[in-house]
């Protein structure tokens, strides 16, 4: 009786030539809801603006059979923003899960850690220091590679401080908190000696918004992500036993040392990738692993769902802030708002344990 019970409850697996997994029905199903919900949201946010289009119709030019206003309003004018929020979510949930996992802790998240604050301050660097008010003229591109050099130095910065003989979450935490916090002042300083002009220019992008993206923009984005997701790809499968401790993966065969070093590089990439194309957008790389770890019933973030929950939740906080408020917002100031009450309640649950 109880043998057939603890042969019931374990996930079955499933060998394709080389590569063996485990089938779970229950995270299969979540996560193809949750894209579900995210291509309405996304078809929703593309219909909403100053010439509403219903979602037919929505639907019907994405496929290419729409009529040609209805196509140069979505393909040219709605769509870099949405396809922007779907991949920068992407990006944030991606990187937030493996940073949570790595540290084994809720609390370790890119904003955590410092990379989106590295990325923020080099970005302000580039805009009013470098080149004075010349830099207002400097393009998104350069910008954008500015904040991706600014977020992979900050968290090489933060693991090589964190490293001894290994990584602790815990240490790993309070080191990226100070980094950000010294990212933050240096921010701070370069917008109070600023030319005005620039300042305006850089807490425009500090914010963290997905107003007038460019197809540029997304398009380095959007690849930028899909190369890196097939790093994160080809390196899941080693990087599961490491959940179970350093000495059972090294049993197992896989080099927890080499994969968590690259895994954690993929994840400061992806972040930097995110804060380039949208800013630094706050708590949704801290708030879609969690919500996805607990939808999915797993023991640890989800990748592939934790990605689908960031773009949900992007895409529909840019939807609320620009229909459901009485003013049109940046995004970011929705996701600080959903994620400041999610933190709270995380140190909550962690100090009744």
């Amino acid at each position: 009786m109880n043998g057939t019970d603890t042969k019931s409850s374990v996930a079955p697996g499933v060998r394709l030539g080389h590569v063996s997994f485990v089938w779970r029905p229950w995270l299969v199903c979540v996560t193809l809801l949750l894209a579900a919900a995210t291509f309405l949201v996304f078809c929703l946010s593309i219909g909403v603006g100053d010439f509403p289009v219903s979602l037919p119709q929505v639907i019907a030019t994405i496929l290419g059979r729409g009529e040609q206003v209805d196509e140069f309003v979505i393909m040219d004018l709605r769509m870099p923003r949405a396809l922007a929020g779907l991949v920068v979510g992407i990006a944030l949930g991606v990187s937030g899960a493996i940073t949570q996992s790595i540290a084994r802790n809720p609390l370790a998240s890119p904003d955590i850690l410092g990379i989106t604050s590295g990325a923020s301050a080099v970005a302000v660097f580039g805009v009013t220091v470098s080149g004075g008010t010349a830099a207002a003229v400097v393009d998104s591109v350069g910008l954008s590679a500015a904040a991706l050099a600014g977020g992979l130095g900050t968290g090489l910065l933060v693991y090589f401080l964190a490293w001894r003989r290994g990584i602790d979450g815990f240490r790993l935490i309070l080191i990226g908190i100070s980094v950000s916090a010294v990212m933050e002042a240096i921010t701070t300083w370069l917008l109070v000696t600023a030319d005005i002009r620039d300042v305006a220019r850089a807490q425009a992008w500090l914010v963290g918004s997905l107003d007038n993206r460019s197809w540029d923009e997304v398009r380095i984005a959007l690849w930028g992500t899909l190369a890196l997701m097939v790093v994160v790809a080809g390196t899941a499968f080693q990087f599961k036993p490491m959940h179970l401790g350093d000495e059972v993966a090294a049993g197992l065969g896989v080099r927890y040392s080499r994969v968590r070093a690259v895994l954690l590089l993929c994840a400061v990439l992806l972040a930097g990738v995110a804060v380039s194309a949208a800013g630094p957008v706050p708590f949704v790389a801290l708030v879609a692993p969690q919500v996805a770890m607990r939808l999915a019933r797993c023991p640890t973030p989800p990748l592939v769902a934790s990605g689908v929950v960031g773009a949900l939740l992007l895409i529909g906080a840019d939807l609320v802030a620009r229909t459901a408020l009485p003013i049109s917002l940046p995004v970011g100031v929705v996701t600080a708002a959903i994620g400041g009450p999610f933190l709270v309640y995380l140190l909550v649950r962690a100090n009744l344990r």
